[in-house]
């Protein structure tokens, strides 16, 4: 098993001690909006607050969930993600992987393949770009569906 399908998303018990080590406190928001990532992976503010709303755990507002996520990305709980869209998304897994995004469905998958981020940094490695140093690199694949995605009514 490689390094990214490896970690995993804090559980409710590491989230909580996470939270303690950065002087946070594990408050019911933040701890509603950590089980709705657990199960979402990837998501937006807005969908955190309609799958809580839907699961009658807390009520919050999206802004205050938009900013318990940036709390948390900012302690490297979650990670940031663009969409085409320009809407920001945020993932539950920090390690290095590659994102597959449906600009149609506004949708994240999570791609891992090792062999391509080494050919990628290897190749990288020796690009200089002038006046620049590479710090992060960071893929994500623009796609759109094949066919349509069936959604639950």
């Amino acid at each position: 098993m490689n390094q990214a399908t490896s970690q995993k998303t804090p559980s409710m018990d590491e989230f909580k001690s996470i939270l303690k080590r950065h002087k946070m406190k594990a408050t019911r928001q933040r701890l509603a909006v950590h089980e709705v990532m657990m199960d979402l992976g990837h998501a937006s503010a807005d969908m955190v607050c309609e799958e809580l709303e839907a699961k009658g755990t807390a009520k919050v507002t999206v802004a205050s969930v938009y900013n318990i996520l940036s709390q948390l990305a900012d302690i490297k709980v979650y990670s940031r993600r663009m969409s085409s869209n320009n809407k920001m998304y945020f993932d539950v897994l920090t390690s290095k992987h590659i994102h597959l995004y449906d600009k149609e469905n506004h949708r994240f998958r999570d791609i891992f393949d090792d062999e391509l981020m080494d050919l990628i940094r290897s190749r990288l490695k020796r690009r200089k770009f002038k006046g620049y140093t590479v710090e992060d690199i960071d893929i994500q694949i623009i796609a759109k569906p094949t066919r349509k995605i069936k959604t639950a009514l």
